[in-house]
């Protein structure tokens, strides 16, 4: 690898000391950015072109925090995103070179797709990403699974995506924001295939584990050498932070400032630090106040037959981190409990299915599945039931109409980095109503402290929490979701986006 970017001294861009904006973004990246490109890279994409009835090919928005923080951003900034191109229909509607302009009904940026054929995608986001970087990462007691196979595979998908961004810089000097966990060692081909045109910055949106959990992984320094070829590598909170440093202390020689919160390792320098990810929250409260969304209110009162009741809703992919079984056993007690809300309240569940190649998935699945039979079978009476499951997806004009017509959103994680769910129902409920029952053991909690704060392992406390939730006085509940919706407006997705792009504009090219 070449020679190390460096920070240049006393050249700090722009910061705006006002609210950030769109339009503040917008101005950062096109005065201190413009003679660079500004690529983003992930596994997920953010837009998604499938065949529906008739071979007729549709699209919708990528599900997902990074999908929902990333993709205003990219709106504002019009640079690159790079992604692994999973739907059936995307060949169709991309250049040869692997290119189309989203949002598909209102262009504003570039998505180049990166193909992966099967046993690409089953070593690399399946087996290695999903069943040893996932279950190492979050504290929900499910046992990684080694396979050497699937590290090779790993390896080879983030060499193939740095190919393609280089590809697509052309020789130019760029920008590279990279995200999450499927892509550890984008970095370290990145600087090997261009080590004077590139900077990166990569963002984990997961936790990161204690020492004591993560040497367990037998390519732990391959992983941590990767990852500190990043010039700024950032993590929710400082919790985070600290684990790895923890962890760099332990396992590899390299010099730690923890005044500059940076790592040095064989002369290259990685900045570490917090950045708690939020959402568009000026976005989400116009569009949670439109017409289509009171549309939509209206249709999923009238198909799920909920008139008259008190809704508690859920949203998540179907993940063992998620604490799903655990939201519906404390729907169960919350029932014994208080015999007085049955016919009144109503669990609007809905679960994205994914992963269902994985054992651990589909057993989970299947918990779920018997869970709700037994506890409708237990609990309901002609005409009403307590717990509605769906498996769709929504649009997030729909996902605001669920928000908006609860009384209380449940968001139950046993172990989450953030969790934008329990954002963007804050920012939707402009008219001050509805409640969010928040786990204590996600990021989101740190900031969100007017919620109802619970631990899920806990069914009774859960229930309890689910309780208070239903019984808040109304000026409570409005003066909780005042508190919760000004935390949000100040720290919004482009003030999240701004410090770190600010950051990473602080380093020099190598020369």
């Amino acid at each position: 690898m070449g020679p190390s970017p460096f920070l240049k001294e006393g050249t700090a861009p722009c910061i705006y000391k006002t609210m950030w904006t769109k339009k503040n973004l917008q101005a950062l990246t096109q005065e201190k950015m413009g003679d660079y490109r500004f690529v983003v890279a992930s596994n997920r994409q953010p837009y998604v072109h499938s065949f529906s009835r008739g071979k007729k090919i549709g699209w919708q928005r990528g599900v997902g925090g990074v999908i929902s923080a990333l993709d205003p951003v990219m709106q504002a900034c019009q640079g690159l995103w790079v992604a692994y191109g999973n739907g059936d229909a995307d060949q169709k509607v991309t250049s040869k070179d692997g290119k189309v302009k989203v949002p598909p009904d209102k262009p504003s940026y570039l998505l180049k797709r990166v193909w992966l054929n099967k046993e690409e995608e089953m070593g690399y986001y399946y087996g290695y990403s999903n069943e040893v970087l996932w279950p190492l990462c979050h504290m929900a007691f499910k046992r990684p699974v080694f396979r050497q196979e699937d590290w090779e595979y790993y390896k080879r998908v983030n060499e193939k995506f740095a190919k393609a961004i280089v590809e697509e810089i052309n020789g130019k000097k760029a920008f590279v924001w990279i995200q999450d966990y499927h892509l550890c060692l984008l970095a370290k081909y990145l600087k090997q295939l261009a080590p004077y045109q590139i900077i990166t910055a990569h963002f984990w949106h997961i936790p990161w584990p204690s020492y004591e959990v993560f040497r367990i992984c037998p390519q732990k320094k391959e992983i941590l050498e990767g990852l500190l070829c990043n010039d700024l590598l950032g993590f929710h909170t400082r919790y985070h932070c600290n684990n790895f440093l923890d962890v760099i202390d332990r396992e590899l020689e390299s010099k730690i400032d923890r005044e500059r919160e940076s790592v040095v390792k064989n002369e290259h320098e990685t900045l570490i630090r917090s950045y708690p990810i939020s959402v568009d929250y000026q976005g989400i409260q116009t569009m949670s106040e439109s017409s289509e969304v009171k549309a939509f209110q209206d249709a999923l009162v009238e198909e799920f037959q909920l008139s008259g009741l008190r809704v508690l809703v859920g949203l998540d992919r179907i993940d063992y981190t998620k604490g799903i079984p655990e939201r519906l056993l404390a729907i169960d007690r919350l029932l014994e409990k208080h015999p007085e809300l049955r016919e009144q309240v109503v669990f609007l569940q809905i679960g994205v299915v994914t992963r269902l190649h994985l054992t651990p998935y589909k057993d989970l699945n299947d918990e779920i599945n018997a869970l709700v039979e037994q506890i409708n079978w237990k609990h309901s009476t002609p005409g009403w039931k307590p717990i509605i499951f769906v498996r769709r997806h929504f649009s997030l004009i729909e996902l605001l109409a669920l928000y908006r017509i609860s009384e209380a959103g449940i968001v139950s994680s046993l172990h989450d980095g953030m969790n934008l769910v329990a954002k963007e129902y804050v920012a939707s409920r402009t008219d001050g109503k509805g409640m969010l029952v928040l786990s204590q053991f996600t990021g989101a909690a740190r900031e969100l402290t007017d919620a109802v704060l619970i631990n899920p392992f806990d069914k009774e406390q859960f229930s309890d929490g689910l309780y208070m939730a239903l019984s808040l006085a109304e000026e409570e509940r409005n003066k909780r979701m005042t508190k919760m919706r000004e935390i949000l407006q100040n720290n919004n997705i482009y003030r999240w986006a701004g410090k770190i792009i600010s950051e990473l504009l602080k380093f020099e090219f190598a020369e």
